[in-house]
């Protein structure tokens, strides 16, 4: 099953852990509408004509919800008693740090063994270096900063781009990055407005007529931001809040083979009776970690993605 926000690489996921589990003679099952569906029953057989078309489709086609209702005892035991009816014994899910907690809670009620699959464009779970959808996130932002410095260019503007994130700097410091922005401000670095526009003086002076700016929405701070580049620089300037989109369109390459990849490991983990236990990709190798090494931990960016950051923001 998947849960919380979508990400594209979720349906790449399902249909591995799927293939894999009829390959290690389980009967699979898919749940609809996450934590919620399974409190509802929404339970069907995983046959291959759900599943056939999968790899290529963006969001989630199980969807997915966040439910209050799933932190009440009484509700769990719903959820447990649909599990029994259709003698499942194992979980995969798909989520993020919220998800695989209540499962924990879950199997401490009810003894039902999961492995976790991490999943959201924020790419904040700790322990792992990569969660899905993070490079199809991270291609789509890139797209729209290479379109609004089109205009920028063509009409002499600044343009202030606010990308998803919550309150972790990872798309936005990779966006600035690799799209040569001028200013980035994130939650995991201070930024000196002073200092940025004093760099940024000459740049203007010697005809480069036009200023981009990565916002992390974390910081609140693009509208904040919008209105400083208007006063200081003289141009016209624009605030774009991506949205939604960024969490949109089909999986790329690497969500794909990452889907393919943790769908299969988690199966796998359940299989040889290591339960309870989260897919990770650390330092090009993928592993598992134990539960409280992720949950409610607090990730951190790599200082060597902060380093390539420091000077956007000064």
């Amino acid at each position: 099953m998947t849960s919380g926000g979508d990400a594209a690489g979720m349906n790449p996921a399902v249909k591995a852990a799927v293939e894999r589990a009829r390959q290690l003679g389980m009967k699979p099952f898919v749940i609809y509408d996450g934590l919620e569906g399974l409190i509802d029953g929404k339970i069907k057989a995983a046959t291959r004509d759900l599943t056939c078309e999968m790899s290529h489709r963006g969001g989630t086609l199980l969807r997915s919800s966040r439910s209050k209702r799933f932190f009440e005892y009484s509700y769990r035991e719903q959820a447990y008693k649909h599990l029994k009816d259709n003698n499942i014994e194992h979980l995969v899910i798909a989520g993020g740090d919220g998800s695989f907690r209540a499962l924990n809670d879950f199997f401490n009620d009810f003894q039902v063994p999961f492995a976790g699959i991490p999943a959201t464009i924020d790419n904040d779970i700790a322990g792992t270096d990569y969660c899905l959808g993070v490079d199809t996130a991270q291609n789509i932002i890139l797209n729209c900063i290479d379109t609004i410095r089109d205009t920028a260019q063509s009409h002499h503007r600044a343009f202030v781009i606010e990308t998803m994130g919550r309150d972790c700097g990872y798309l936005a410091m990779t966006a600035a990055i690799c799209s040569g922005a001028d200013i980035l401000v994130v939650p995991e670095l201070p930024y000196d407005l002073e200092s940025i526009k004093k760099r940024l003086q000459p740049q203007i002076e010697e005809g480069v007529g036009y200023v981009i700016a990565i916002v992390a929405e974390g910081t609140k701070k693009a509208q904040e931001l919008t209105d400083w580049l208007s006063t200081n620089t003289g141009m016209d300037t624009r605030l774009t809040v991506l949205g939604h989109m960024q969490r949109g369109g089909a999986p790329s390459a690497r969500d794909r083979l990452m889907g393919a990849r943790f769908g299969t490991r988690a199966v796998e983990a359940l299989h040889s009776g290591n339960i309870n236990r989260i897919m990770v990709y650390h330092d090009g190798h993928h592993g598992e970690c134990a539960l409280d090494q992720v949950a409610g931990q607090k990730y951190h960016v790599s200082q060597s993605i902060i380093k390539l950051c420091e000077d956007m923001t000064r």
